[in-house]
């Protein structure tokens, strides 16, 4: 098995949780660095841009780059622009936007050439739900940006973009074009900005579908921590091997200093 000579890494959920860093984690992005071993935060984070995850790792100790961080809704513009589709309606929430509206591409309730989902929390209600509807059936083509089931919010776990695009597929009759984790695309360009394979890399998250096995699927090892929506009976159901599960980010260094 090759050494690891880059890592992936999740972020809510893995370095922080809600409004608390997660122990271990500025330690561990110290040892990335005095090691120089690549890195990039790969999100499926769709209600902040990439400024304001920038800034919440910076809040909680955490000084990683823009260029570092990787989410859906800057792959989707990129994907965009290849399908020279601009007009757009959005169903998110949250400051995203800023990242979304670039490039020409437009936000539209009627003439929309693609509906473009993220977890919109209070956005989900009838209206909105029945517009991107109307507008799939007239066809206009489907893009989700994550298709998490839930993720831990301050509150608890609460349900993610996932069951309201399956409402959308299943109404319309259509597939969506599914932007962030596990698709394989994205982690390709991830691996592809620190120009390494698959083999070389490590995968770190607290989703068994999205980061492990969407990993895994994509040629990377991957570590399961037991910090955010990580859940013991999830973990059994799914039928999935990760390559590792470990108590938190805290343990990253001894992972990777064991592969060199």
């Amino acid at each position: 098995m090759e050494c690891i000579k880059g890592v992936l890494l999740d972020i809510d959920g893995v370095l922080y949780t809600g409004d608390s860093p997660i122990p271990g984690a500025i330690e561990s992005i110290h040892f990335l660095r005095e090691n120089h071993i690549p890195f990039r935060c790969l999100s499926n984070t769709t209600r902040k841009s990439r400024t304001s995850i920038a800034q919440k790792l910076s809040i909680n100790g955490l000084d990683i780059p823009e260029h570092l961080i990787f989410t859906p809704a800057i792959a989707l513009v990129s994907l965009l622009k290849e399908n020279n589709i601009q007009k757009c309606f959005f169903l998110t929430e949250g400051d995203v936007e800023k990242d979304l509206l670039v490039d020409g591409i437009t936000q539209c309730d009627s003439g929309a050439e693609a509906v473009i989902v993220g977890d919109a929390g209070d956005n989900f209600d009838y209206s909105s739900m029945n517009t991107a509807f109307r507008l799939l059936i007239d066809g206009a083509s489907l893009y989700a940006l994550e298709k998490d089931r839930y993720w831990m919010d301050n509150g608890g776990l609460s349900l993610s973009a996932g069951p309201f695009v399956c409402g959308l597929e299943y109404a319309s009759e259509t597939q969506a074009h599914l932007v962030g984790k596990p698709s394989p695309a994205f982690f390709k360009t991830a691996l592809d900005s620190m120009n390494i394979n698959p083999s070389q890399a490590l995968m770190v998250g607290d989703d068994i579908f999205s980061d492990i096995e969407g990993s895994q699927k994509a040629g990377m090892r991957g570590v399961l921590v037991k910090t955010g929506k990580f859940s013991n009976e999830r973990l059994k159901k799914s039928g999935i091997v990760p390559n590792r599960i470990i108590n938190s980010v805290q343990e990253l260094p001894e992972i990777i200093g064991n592969s060199m």
